[in-house]
């Protein structure tokens, strides 16, 4: 298809996929020494970020704040206030984002980057206290830190041992450790977790079925249990879902017939058919109060399109699964 592509011979792929795999298995040596080497320290950082009110703020330079972004975004996510500052912009202005109730989360392999020299000063001043991520006890990081959390000083896997490779994975992972075990002090659930990530298939999945309802949302398509046939076929119809909830004299639902029911009807004579006779006594329905990933468990595990909401035994809505995926939460 891309004629001027050259493909590499034999050997060269042979060396590469080799090297590759060298590099893979050098990233799992160095995640093997971060985990032997974390401690207590950990524990007593977190006692840091929980006793104070307000955000952690995450900095670091280059690639280190590359991954600090994203150990703030992991810590927002899950129950921890915090955000991500560059260290130069610190220096111009945005020192003023570190209040007296924050906690600088400072990351450096060396512990000694020179942008970082003016957060740590300015936390020392005001006695905020730093959590610094580095790999060399003694460095300027590691001295002014509440807490140092030092990695193993493992090679790079770049060749000259310049690129961070290596110690940008440990700082990583050493970022999600510290975030989820305040996920655990927190007692973080997977509802709290919903309301934080509303967007995506992820944030629909954790949403609840009457988040999805909403404030208003039409009644489902039903008909009392003396239906006629034709008056069933004609609520189906209007309804355009597929299905229609059987419902007593009370309101409450005692059954459901389908588009799938409605067909088998025709075998028989259908100018005496009540909706009684046709109708589904036991069908699947889910709760306002489960999450919508129930709901794609249901319609794919039972393989059916549709499943009525019920509460208080009275049905309140019916879920289609043309209309989960037009929103995206099946695939």
């Amino acid at each position: 298809m891309f004629p001027d592509i050259q493909s590499s011979t034999p050997e060269q792929v042979a060396a590469m996929t080799d090297r590759a795999r060298q590099v893979t298995q050098l990233n799992i040596e160095a995640l093997q020494a971060l985990e032997r080497s974390i401690d207590a320290g950990l524990a007593r950082a977190c006692d840091v970020i929980l006793s104070r009110p307000g955000y952690v703020v995450v900095t670091g330079m280059g690639k280190s704040g590359h991954i600090g972004g994203k150990i703030a975004a992991t810590l927002a996510s899950t129950g921890t206030n915090a955000f991500f500052v560059h260290p130069a912009e610190m220096s111009h202005g945005d020192l003023g984002m570190l209040r007296h109730d924050t906690t600088l989360l400072a990351i450096s392999a060396s512990g000694e980057s020179r942008e970082l020299r003016d957060p740590l000063t300015f936390c020392q001043r005001n006695r905020i206290p730093v959590i610094g991520m580095t790999q060399r006890p003694n460095s300027l990081l590691a001295r002014m830190s509440e807490v140092a959390l030092v990695m193993p000083n493992v090679a790079e896997a770049c060749p000259n041992g310049l690129a961070p490779t290596t110690s940008t994975l440990m700082t990583l992972a050493l970022g999600d450790a510290l975030a989820m075990v305040l996920m655990d002090r927190r007692e973080f659930t997977a509802q709290d977790f919903g309301l934080h990530h509303p967007g995506g298939s992820l944030g629909m999945s954790l949403q609840s079925v009457r988040e999805w309802m909403g404030d208003v949302y039409s009644p489902p398509p039903s008909v009392p249990e003396s239906a006629t046939f034709a008056e069933i076929v004609s609520a189906i119809t209007e309804g355009r879902k597929g299905a229609v909830a059987v419902v007593a004299e009370d309101g409450a639902m005692t059954g459901m017939i389908t588009d799938g029911d409605i067909r088998r009807a025709f075998t028989r004579d259908t100018s005496s058919v009540a909706a009684t006779d046709i109708m589904s006594r036991t069908p699947i329905t889910a709760h306002p109060d489960q999450r919508m990933s129930d709901v794609v468990d249901m319609l794919t595990a039972n393989k059916i399109s549709n499943v009525f909401v019920v509460e208080d035994q009275r049905p309140t809505a019916i879920i289609h699964v043309a209309e989960l995926m037009q929103a995206g939460y099946i695939a």
